[in-house]
Order: C-alpha cells, then structure tokens, then sequence
C-alpha cells in the first residue's frame, strides 16, 4: 500500500481549495479540529465530569373545581 507523499498531499490540498473556496476552509478546519478534540475527549474518558443540572423552579397551580364552575 503506497504512503502518501508531500506531492499528493499538496494535490489534494489544492483540490479542497478549489472546490470549497478560501472562504469556507477557516470554519472547516475548526469544524474538523473540534471533532478531533470531542472524539480524542469521548476515547480517553475526559467526558464523564458530572454535570449538574438546574434546580427546578417551583410552581404553583391552582385547579377549579367542577362543582363550582357557573354556566
């Protein structure tokens, strides 16, 4: 299985150049590293941190009653 050279790299550099544009290639690059960091995050066990949920905000509701109700 041949290895892939720094000619073939930079051809293939060229290429996502071209058909994602100069625009696109800064938010794909941050894209793809915080991928890399979440998987790297997820295979060494870094994710398991407890984390805390908010405490619910109490709530009052009053319900009528069905034999007091006017019609």
């Amino acid at each position: 299985m041949p290895s892939i050279g720094p000619l073939e790299l930079g051809i293939i550099l060229l290429i996502v150049l071209v058909v994602f544009g100069p625009k696109r290639l800064p938010g794909l690059g941050r894209q793809l590293g915080s991928g890399m960091r979440e998987f790297k995050d997820s295979m060494n066990g870094d994710s398991d941190k407890p984390v805390e949920l908010p405490v619910p905000a109490e709530v009052s509701v009053t319900v009528p009653d069905d034999h007091e109700t006017n019609v």
